[in-house]
């Protein structure tokens, strides 16, 4: 932490030190009793661990202040009430963003506990030490990744990397829940959920079928293609939607780390990736939809031949309870009319 002011170094000392009250260890077990991501708590509730990719992370007691350097899953933890009291940022005042950087779907809930903005894109090991956390939460791929900071972080405070590729927000609150001992509060929150879903699956009447779900690039150039593996796929997969498959030999190199809920498409190679007969524009509102259907090289594809393009929402990029529980209604509003009219 070489230049760090006097102030942050005197923080980072009374850090460590709470760490040391509090207990923290983390160990590489390679013999370890638990699976990966499974939880273990003693009979009387606390101490807890949890089995991380890093070894074993093991608190003596529920954590107070909790800081999330992920703005994807800070939007997990406020939905199960975690003592989440500081997160990291994206850009601030976009379509996706407000002021802070928070995202637009848990902004309000953010004010209303008085969450610190933290940073805003680029993650800051000072401000991290500065919010006095007893524990830290890092997302293990992404853009709001801060994994290349774990090695100072972890000397701060029980530092969880863990990710969101590979996990729906559900399976992040149901492990969050169980780490942190707020399970009642995660269960609660997941079932309201599963029972909107059921809703929603019951209302709608899908387009036709298979579906390309992705983020379309705002400069045209090709898009990120949402996998089985994804949190966007999963949900979709529930409802009834079935994703359409990506040929291998349009298949390219994940970025940010290594992926497993996109498929990046590009330059020649996207029209071949859009196999499905219909589209859903994920991270676009609806004016993005003629954008995408006037694109000269994907007239071609058979979503926008038949015209079966649809945008869900700007706050569908990284989906938590709230951007999730928005996703549902706007599937409900396009195409659960139809379904009554037959």
């Amino acid at each position: 932490m070489v230049g760090m002011t006097g102030v942050v170094r005197y923080m980072l000392l009374s850090v460590v030190c709470l760490v040391v009250l509090i207990g923290c260890e983390q160990e590489h077990d390679a013999e370890s009793d638990l699976a990966l991501w499974q939880v273990s708590q003693a009979e009387t509730g606390w101490p807890r661990s949890i089995q991380t990719e890093q070894g074993r992370l093991t608190l003596t007691q529920p954590p107070k202040r909790i800081v999330s350097t992920s703005v994807t899953l800070t939007g997990t933890l406020l939905a199960i009430n975690a003592p989440v009291i500081a997160t990291g940022g994206t850009m601030a005042n976009t379509d996706v963003a407000g002021e802070y950087g928070f995202m637009r779907q848990w902004e309000s809930v953010a004010k209303q506990r008085k969450l610190i903005p933290l940073y805003q894109t680029e993650a800051n090991a000072e401000a991290i030490v500065e919010a006095r956390p007893d524990l830290i939460i890092i997302s293990a791929t992404g853009g709001d990744s801060a994994r290349k900071l774990y090695a100072q972080l972890k000397d701060i405070a029980p530092t969880l990397i863990i990710g969101y590729d590979d996990k729906s927000w559900m399976q992040l609150a149901s492990i969050f829940g169980q780490f942190l001992g707020l399970e009642k509060q995660a269960q609660t929150v997941i079932s309201q959920f599963e029972q909107d879903v059921q809703k929603t699956k019951d209302m709608i009447q899908l387009p036709p079928q298979p579906t390309t779900a992705m983020v379309y690039y705002q400069d045209n150039t090709g898009g990120n293609i949402w996998t089985h593996e994804s949190a966007q796929g999963q949900l979709l997969t529930e409802l009834g939607f079935q994703l359409a498959e990506v040929p291998d030999s349009v298949k390219g190199d994940n970025s940010m780390g290594q992926r497993n809920d996109i498929i990046i498409a590009t330059g020649e190679r996207f029209p071949d990736a859009i196999t499905g007969q219909s589209v859903l524009l994920f991270a676009a509102a609806k004016e993005r939809v003629k954008g995408f259907i006037h694109t000269p090289y994907l007239q071609a594809t058979q979503a926008v031949k038949n015209h079966q393009v649809y945008a869900v929402g700007n706050d569908t990029f990284r989906l938590d309870y709230y951007s999730a529980t928005n996703l549902l209604h706007r599937l409900q509003t396009l195409f659960g009319q139809s379904k009554h009219a037959n």
